[in-house]
């Protein structure tokens, strides 16, 4: 396999996905937006699903580095940091693909767990993690439930796009963070600063 050409051909996925809407999209039309052939994308994913799923995945991906979170000291300053100045435009298209992408998980639920690994279960992982540091450092109290605690921000953030329709932008992560995050694991922040 191509790394390459695997990275061109979903990112034509997600182009046609938003333009067009899972629906109309085809694989013929991500094949010519990303000059590969049907074949070759057929090769590597043996359906429109797989490929749309597949798409998602990696832009989650390269929106989130494991290896390199930030640690600023403080959940909240960790929390921030994995919204960064660059993501506003990364956040629309994501949120637009995902507005496209219900559409599919609509129509086959059966693809619904995929779904969730593609769009929710990355950002859940970094909150683990995230939160997992704050509870070493005793800014959180070893007993919270870090599973329950991990997925509020994902999922109101799956809420404000999929069923809002809107950006998950800054103001609204730093509301989610002060005066619901913070709060349900105890923590009050002194002075919240947008």
């Amino acid at each position: 396999m191509d790394g390459a050409r695997d990275a061109a051909i979903l990112s034509a996925t997600i182009d046609i996905l938003v333009e067009v809407g899972f629906e109309r999209m085809t694989v013929d039309m991500v094949a010519a937006r990303a000059r590969a052939g049907k074949g070759t994308v057929y090769r590597r994913w043996p359906s429109k699903t797989d490929m749309v799923l597949d798409a998602v995945a990696q832009m989650k991906r390269d929106q989130i580095d494991f290896d390199q979170l930030t640690d600023t000291g403080s959940l909240r300053g960790d929390m921030l940091a994995l919204f960064d100045a660059g993501s506003a435009a990364r956040g629309e298209r994501f949120m637009r693909a995902v507005v496209a992408l219900a559409a599919l998980l609509a129509q086959e639920p059966d693809v619904a767990d995929a779904g969730h690994e593609a769009m929710i279960e990355p950002w859940t992982q970094a909150n683990r993690i995230l939160i997992g540091r704050a509870i070493a450092r005793g800014e959180v109290r070893a007993t919270v439930d870090v599973e329950a605690i991990a997925q509020v921000i994902p999922a109101m953030g799956g809420y404000r796009s999929l069923i809002q329709r809107r950006p998950f932008d800054r103001a609204f992560l730093v509301g989610l963070l002060d005066h619901v995050l913070l709060p349900a694991l105890g923590i009050a922040p002194a002075h919240p600063s947008p």
